[in-house]
């Protein structure tokens, strides 16, 4: 793996078929000094913004990508650090840009996402054949498959040269004992050699039986510096083997990141992401 600066402050959406992933940003949903936690998987002619924050289409369009040159999506969940940016995105792509992005998404998340967050500000800003608009107005669905024999719900979707699973998640509410009650969020296996969890409370299953699976070269993981709520905190993932936090980077944390630096050197890992930063694994 190589961490690198973009050239010229700009990012690229093609490379040579290397694999990428850009943060575009590593910041918890409350934090002031930082971006938000997206990322944009690079790889080849084939790209894909995993989320899209109220912060994003900014971020973008400060590395000289308007949020309209995003061709692939792919969302996580329904908070509005992931899905904030959505509306731009949707307005801008549809009345400035004329064209339909991609969502790689579920029928069932698109009609939740679609009826809990995205219809009010989007469906009636005209009428399309003599109706407010819907969902495919203004995106082309690409359905992923379901993988079989999952010990819980995943996905899977060939998109160009990427190849994504994405497995459900046990994030919100605070309460759910499993994936099965927790409402829907997912983390992503990346071409099978990058775990990225999304937002998700320690898990050890899953990430133990993942990794089993598929001997990850590297594991971005959300962390928070307190016990409890809705996603794993510091203490609690100190607990995986030295094997799985030698691979593991730090992500969704809060301003005080840098005062746990050594705290998390101490403990094993592989430190904590750093946002506006292409990792390269060839």
């Amino acid at each position: 793996m190589k961490k690198r600066k973009p050239k010229n402050n700009r990012i690229e959406l093609n490379n040579d078929g290397t694999l990428s992933i850009f943060t575009v940003g590593c910041g918890s949903a409350f934090a002031k000094t930082l971006s938000q936690n997206n990322v944009l998987l690079i790889k080849g002619n084939t790209h894909v913004l995993v989320d899209c924050g109220t912060k994003t289409p900014g971020i973008l369009f400060h590395h000289a990508i308007p949020i309209t040159d995003i061709t692939n999506f792919i969302i996580t969940h329904s908070h509005a650090d992931h899905i904030g940016g959505l509306e731009e995105a949707m307005l801008m792509s549809r009345y400035v840009a004329r064209k339909k992005p991609n969502i790689v998404i579920t029928p069932e998340y698109q009609k939740l996402l679609w009826n809990q967050s995205l219809r009010g500000g989007c469906e009636q800003n005209e009428r399309h054949d003599g109706t407010p608009l819907s969902f495919e107005d203004f995106w082309e669905p690409l359905r992923p498959a379901a993988v079989r024999g999952s010990s819980r719900i995943t996905h899977e979707i060939q998109l160009g040269e990427l190849n994504l699973k994405f497995f459900r998640t046990r994030h919100f509410p605070e309460q759910a004992q499993s994936w099965k009650d927790s409402a829907y969020s997912v983390g992503l296996v990346i071409d099978d050699r990058i775990l990225y969890t999304g937002d998700t409370q320690y898990d050890p299953d899953l990430i133990n039986s993942l990794h089993k699976q598929f001997s990850f070269e590297a594991i971005f993981h959300d962390v928070q510096f307190f016990n409890g709520g809705i996603h794993a905190s510091l203490d609690e993932i100190s607990n995986f083997s030295p094997e799985i936090k030698e691979r593991m980077l730090l992500m969704h944390y809060g301003d005080a990141w840098q005062s746990y630096e050594q705290t998390a050197a101490d403990r094993g890992f592989a430190g904590f992401a750093t946002e506006h930063r292409y990792y390269d694994f060839p």
